[in-house]
């Protein structure tokens, strides 16, 4: 297997609280992970320390190499990412939004180039962005708002894609799209990592993290049985996993219903 990201001995703190407790992951290449877990596990913190936005004690490798190590220019390159609810100036169109996914590639106070502007519509046109590109962001709706800020950051076309809770606003169509582009881009050999509440949809990725109490309680397929039953664990029974239509879904169940695991 080869590893994207690796973090090794991950400590790190949110004001007075110590949310990761001596994280260790690894994070394969060309892959979908979701990182799942209850509310408080450290999921959004451990994302940003792989994506390098948190301090933290302990090392985080990029493809081998030390995140620090990395000049700021080709980790931006490398490496994009997606946070919950960023902002972005209301008064920016949306084309101009999406265009600031390419600032890695482009120099000092250089234009952008052809391959900027391919990279843009084509990331526009997935989000299914394409036609809001003269309108400003704040004349869109959130979910609107959601897809274009999706949009920036694949128009980086990183080699790494790190997503928190990219779900938020869009409806289920919607959704449906996002699982569509995260499959392209897989296959396409980009490794992709996401923070997801929807553990439906988190169970549709290649491989499932576990978190609980700012560590890692699991981590494998998230079509092996014993994800499943940490999921159940870690959510103290009040979820259970089914196959519905040939897919893995999570039910919400009181622990005296929960069904014996598979």
């Amino acid at each position: 297997m080869t590893v994207a990201l690796r973090a090794q001995g991950i400590r790190a703190r949110l004001g007075d609280t110590q949310v990761l407790q001596g994280l260790d992951l690894d994070i394969a290449s060309g892959c979908w992970t979701s990182i799942v877990g209850p509310n408080g596990a450290g999921k959004s913190t451990a994302l940003k320390v792989l994506a390098g936005l948190l301090e933290h004690t302990g090392v985080v490798h990029l493809q081998g190499q030390p995140l620090a190590a990395w000049p700021a220019r080709q980790r931006a390159q490398r490496l994009a990412w997606l946070g919950q609810s960023e902002g972005a100036g209301d008064d920016l169109t949306v084309w101009d939004v999406a265009l600031l996914g390419r600032l890695p590639h482009q120099s000092w106070l250089s234009k952008p180039s052809a391959q900027d502007y391919a990279a843009v519509e084509q990331a526009l046109r997935q989000t299914q962005a394409w036609d809001w590109r003269e309108r400003t962001l704040g004349q869109l709706s959130g979910g609107e708002r959601q897809r274009v800020l999706m949009a920036r950051a694949l128009s980086v076309q990183a080699q790494v894609l790190l997503m928190d809770e990219p779900l938020v606003n869009l409806d289920p169509p919607h959704q449906a799209d996002w699982l569509q582009i995260v499959r392209a881009l897989v296959a396409q050999g980009t490794t992709v990592v996401s923070v997801l509440h929807e553990i439906s949809m988190a169970l549709q990725a290649d491989t499932l993290v576990v978190m609980q109490k700012g560590r890692v309680y699991h981590h494998g397929s998230a079509a092996a049985p014993a994800s499943h039953r940490a999921l159940e664990q870690v959510f103290d029974g009040r979820v259970a996993i089914h196959t519905v239509q040939g897919q893995w879904v999570a039910l919400p169940c009181t622990p005296d219903l929960r069904q014996p695991g598979h």
